[in-house]
């Protein structure tokens, strides 16, 4: 897809600003505050999804206004469309002029991607951050994923309710037996498609980051489970030390996934450079999935993406992302001099300049 106008109208610090893209690549330039990152924010909320910066929706509107809107000119497998989103009391979503129910439902004829620098946590946090990931990602894919994922983790809490009172309750069992058997069957599933989604990733993955090193490193992608089978044997094999502890220990909530570059650990070892790249590499690769089953590649929305890059991975950055439009924040002009193909947009106050 392929985003053709933004208009913003009093959105934070955007009074009133109309910006036309690139198809290729689009770097927008400024010092900090300035209005850069609430350009990508109002890219990203067309794609039905909440704010990569967890911005309340009454925080879209600018100090000393009562309302706000964002407007977007697309051209969606071949046909050219419009969205528009009103901040008021409320959040209202059109499409071509249409009110629509939910303002998600933007998400079936518009698709983005979003690095942000808090998408480090992706390499530098804990396995919470990587589930999340992957989980958001099959999500989008196969939405009956979501309603596996509910299940699990509503028989995951109410297991961890019961296993607390089982030491002083042995017929609480026959609970246990029915949580632990819908954990099981659903859990085998999410293992299932997690597995199969990294098996697509490793099909771009390795290629983009080896690419963005110049080819000096190579990065290998393992999914770390916790459990692969027969895990309604683990868990009851594991009550006599769930149930002192109230928590369920084995299956995929307790999964991971690990990056190895040059065969090192990157969260052990990985640069701040590295570590960015595998996050950047993660969300492009992403995009290419996403394009190889929904048959569209995404909107690429890349928010602070070139700190703590050397020149030859900016170099990648700015020229060779294939086949996206693609939309950068810049805080020093010396970084898009390389640009080849695309569109410079300078702001300031939250004004194009």
């Amino acid at each position: 897809m392929q985003v053709k106008k933004l208009i913003c109208k009093n959105f934070k610090n955007i009074l009133e600003t109309e910006l036309e893209f690139s198809q290729n690549m689009n770097v927008i330039c400024g010092e900090n505050a300035q209005g850069k990152t609430n350009i990508i924010e109002a890219l990203w909320l067309f794609s039905g999804a909440k704010s990569f910066r967890n911005t309340k929706d009454n925080n879209f509107i600018n100090f000393n206004c009562e309302n706000a809107s964002i407007y977007s000119e697309f051209i969606f497998e071949g046909v050219q469309k419009t969205a528009k989103i009103e901040f008021s009391d409320k959040k209202q979503a059109f499409i071509n002029g249409k009110k629509t129910k939910n303002v998600s439902d933007l998400a079936e004829c518009y698709k983005a991607i979003v690095f942000s620098p808090s998408d480090l946590s992706l390499v530098c946090d804990g396995p919470k951050e990587r589930r999340k990931f992957l989980d958001v990602s099959i999500g989008c894919l196969y939405p009956k994923y979501i309603e596996i994922l509910k299940n699990y983790s509503r028989a995951v809490i109410q297991r961890n309710q019961t296993i607390k009172e089982y030491k002083y309750d042995g017929s609480l069992s026959v609970m246990l037996d029915v949580f632990e058997k819908e954990i099981a069957e659903n859990g085998e599933k999410i293992i299932k498609y997690r597995k199969k989604y990294i098996e697509t990733l490793n099909n771009y993955l390795p290629e983009i980051y080896n690419n963005m090193s110049s080819g000096k490193e190579k990065i290998k992608t393992v999914y770390v489970a916790n459990i692969c089978d027969n895990i309604i044997e683990k868990l009851k094999e594991s009550r006599k030390e769930d149930m002192y502890t109230g928590i369920t220990s084995v299956g995929p909530h307790r999964d991971d996934i690990s990056f190895f570059i040059n065969g090192n650990d990157a969260r052990t070892f990985g640069s701040q450079g590295q570590k960015r790249c595998v996050a950047l590499s993660l969300k492009l690769s992403g995009a290419n999935v996403l394009k190889e089953i929904s048959g569209e590649y995404p909107v690429c929305l890349l928010d602070d993406v070139m700190s703590e890059l050397d020149p030859k991975r900016q170099n990648y950055i700015l020229n060779h992302i294939k086949d996206m439009q693609s939309f950068i924040t810049c805080c020093d002009p010396l970084n898009t001099k390389g640009l080849k193909d695309g569109k410079i947009f300078k702001i300031k106050d939250g004004k194009l300049i």
